[in-house]
């Protein structure tokens, strides 16, 4: 489908888009009018959409067209172990992972060094993500996954818009063998070798031996579709946080005695070789760090939500006022147009670290017009593509800053400003257009005694 330009027609509520093939793409800027979309799931659909884009994406047969029974439903049967105990005991590990990452790499680092602040947030997030999730390879004598395959990754990831928007991959140098490369790390061969893999990785691998039409590098495609998820968006979203952090001292300095005080009133050490523990509610209880990464989050989300008419139909507006449906029209809901709106969010352009805190309590009331919207921050979308990962996201990004921000004093150096990459509208979290140096030292234990050698311990 091409899109265009023209805007053949527009009411206060919606702004509809000729497209290719005869279909039109009405896109929803009215927030109020939200509510009333998710309410007609009878009548459009986004699984197929979805499907089509993924499988394309990730080189793997559609599971819907495919001879496959039940196997999107029970994909998205899998995605209950992002969720309660199985949700705590992936937080548990992944937080004790990157204590091991921070000890094994930055227990020198007692001067201050310099890195790239980009390069350094991924380095660390996507080893602890995979070894969270897949397991440890207990042959690598510190070779660690980034080294393996980090830079394909991020070659990969890079051309992922393009992929998005249907250009072939032939087209894109080096990307299908870079691609075949990253999803044959994948194989079961390899992936067997891996010790502690998570529950929700189990469950995948144990549902996908249940279809024998499906190959080795059809399995190893799911998997390697599901660690892009995992890290597509957090890494930048940690990217985004720690650099409007670091941008706005006052805020540093807020978050950072929120999470000290944390941790003193759970008599918890904090030098590098002490294990930290927190629990859900603790982190939930961080309401500055949290509204921090929410106004980070509402900076630099691009996702746009998508749902494409089943059948004809009238969408009724307010204002007695209606827009005709046909069948395989696009209805979208792009959420910038609402986190940059004026109405909602005063000096929408500005960082305002605090700015979902009300009274020491986490504020959830923005307001359209006079009326209260149910949506005011959609990063992760809504309704049926809702990301089922999206809670563990936030506790993951939380624990690196928590980490960050306990071990580390850390600053930006010099003045230069970073940019969106644009490249990524419409397809989630926007990754910066450059990279940007920053200083790190260990922050002063506040106890000179020796860590106990049985804590943090790292395999």
């Amino acid at each position: 489908m091409a899109w265009r330009s023209l805007l053949p027609w527009r009411c206060g509520c919606c702004v509809r888009s000729a497209g290719g093939e005869g279909r039109y793409i009405t896109f929803i800027i009215d927030p109020l009018q939200y509510v009333s979309l998710t309410k007609l799931n009878k009548y459009l659909e986004f699984e197929e959409f979805a499907d089509n884009i993924s499988s394309r994406i990730f080189n793997y047969p559609s599971i819907l067209k495919g001879n496959f029974p039940d196997l999107s439903e029970n994909v998205h049967r899998n995605y209950q172990y992002l969720k309660g105990k199985s949700l705590d005991a992936l937080s548990d590990s992944m937080i004790k992972n990157l204590q091991c990452i921070f000890k094994k790499r930055f227990s020198q680092a007692t001067d201050w060094e310099t890195e790239k602040m980009n390069k350094f947030c991924f380095s660390v997030m996507f080893e602890a993500s995979f070894i969270t999730l897949y397991g440890r390879d207990p042959s690598a004598d510190g070779h660690n996954v980034v080294d393996a395959i980090g830079d394909k990754f991020t070659k990969f990831d890079a051309n992922f818009s393009y992929l998005a928007a249907n250009i072939p991959i032939e087209l894109l140098g080096s990307t299908k063998r870079i691609r075949e490369e990253l999803i044959h790390y994948f194989l079961p061969n390899n992936t067997s070798k891996l010790l502690g893999v998570s529950e929700v990785i189990q469950a995948r691998k144990d549902l996908f031996e249940m279809y024998e039409v499906l190959g080795d590098y059809d399995k190893a495609a799911h998997h390697f579709t599901f660690m892009w998820a995992s890290v597509g968006n957090t890494i930048p979203a940690i990217f985004w946080t720690t650099y409007y952090l670091l941008r706005h001292p006052e805020a540093l300095a807020v978050v950072r005695d929120e999470i000290d005080h944390l941790l003193q009133s759970t008599g918890q050490e904090t030098g590098l070789g002490y294990s930290i523990r927190l629990t859900r509610e603790q982190l939930d209880n961080l309401v500055y760090l949290e509204s921090a990464l929410n106004e980070s989050l509402r900076l630099c989300s691009s996702s746009m939500n998508i749902r494409i008419a089943k059948e004809d139909f009238a969408f009724k507006l307010e204002g007695n006022q209606e827009v005709s449906l046909r069948k395989g029209d696009f209805i979208v809901i792009y959420p910038p147009i609402l986190h940059m709106d004026p109405e909602v969010y005063e000096d929408p352009k500005k960082y305002k670290f605090d700015r979902y805190v009300e009274n020491g309590k986490k504020k959830t009331t923005f307001y359209k017009q006079g009326k209260k919207l149910k949506y005011f921050l959609m990063p992760f979308g809504s309704g049926s593509s809702i990301c089922p990962g999206r809670f563990f996201a936030m506790i993951e990004i939380k624990q690196f800053l928590v980490l960050l921000l306990t071990y580390f004093d850390i600053e930006v150096v010099g003045e230069k400003e970073v940019g969106h990459d644009k490249s990524r509208l419409g397809l989630g979290i926007l990754l910066p257009d450059s990279d940007i140096d920053f200083r790190y030292r260990l922050r002063p234990a506040p106890k000179a005694r020796p860590p106990p050698s049985s804590e943090a311990r790292c395999l």
